[in-house]
């Protein structure tokens, strides 16, 4: 018999706008208290990659930035805010793509994406233009916030640290996971047989990305301030992956 579950996606309402400093766990555990229901083990919480970087620090005044000579350069030919594309150079390990108001990079995590992640919207611009960097270590933020819940709840509840993404050859942004703690990240059906018997060669099934992007759907990318999903019905599948083992090698990568 083949297995099923039914799986359900919860809006967390009523997390406040966050600031640098928070104590993002236990403003998402108040928001949880919220709910019909308490987690449980194999639940997984869904949390956008802005209120991470917020709470973390990372909200950058580009008064503070002095743009380099390469910086210059770059902006002239993208059309972008010199200290912006600094930033985006700082945390980046190269450019990949650029066009006028385009700066495709390789960011110094693996990931592969516009800016480098960098946004600018929803964010505050009070005292001169500011600009929202990504965590340090989004995989050593998802761990902080799993640990975090699991000593306040008792539960398994995994982490996943969602952010927009680009995709090639395709339009539109989904949601990826940037950061993952306490969930099995890709099925590898590498070696098990299709319905007909033919042995699967390169099935790889992204379960990360694909509750990041569908929660991603339902926090919305524009006023709705429900930055965080709890998605319930999954088993419990405690590994060490993270979102670094999603990340295809570069040596691998035919769209560089």
């Amino acid at each position: 018999m083949i297995p099923t579950h039914t799986l359900s996606f919860a809006v967390l309402s009523g997390i406040p706008l966050v600031k640098a400093g928070d104590d993002l766990p236990a403003l998402l555990l108040d928001a949880l208290a919220r709910l019909p229901a308490p987690p449980a083990d194999g639940d997984v919480l869904v949390v956008a990659q802005k209120i991470v970087s917020k709470a973390e620090g990372r909200l950058i005044r580009l008064a503070t930035v002095t743009a380099s000579d390469e910086a210059r350069a770059l902006a002239a030919e993208t059309d972008k805010d010199p200290r912006l594309v600094q930033l985006i150079l700082d945390e980046s390990e190269s450019v990949m793509r650029k066009k006028p108001g385009v700066l495709i990079m390789r960011h110094r995590l693996g990931f592969v994406g516009a800016h480098a992640g960098i946004d600018q919207s929803n964010v505050e611009h009070e005292g001169g233009e500011c600009a929202l960097l990504l965590p340090v270590d989004p995989d050593a933020s998802a761990r902080r916030l799993h640990e975090a819940l699991k000593a306040a709840t008792g539960r398994h509840v995994a982490v996943i640290i969602a952010d927009s993404m680009n995709r090639a050859w395709r339009l539109g942004t989904i949601g990826g996971a940037i950061g993952c703690a306490g969930l099995k990240v890709l099925d590898d059906l590498r070696g098990s047989p299709d319905m007909f018997g033919r042995e699967l060669k390169v099935t790889l099934i992204n379960r990360a990305d694909s509750l990041a992007a569908t929660a991603t759907l339902l926090m919305g990318e524009s006023i709705e301030r429900t930055p965080a999903v709890l998605v319930h019905g999954l088993p419990v599948e405690v590994t060490g992956e993270t979102a670094q083992h999603i990340i295809r090698p570069p040596a691998e990568d035919m769209f560089k």
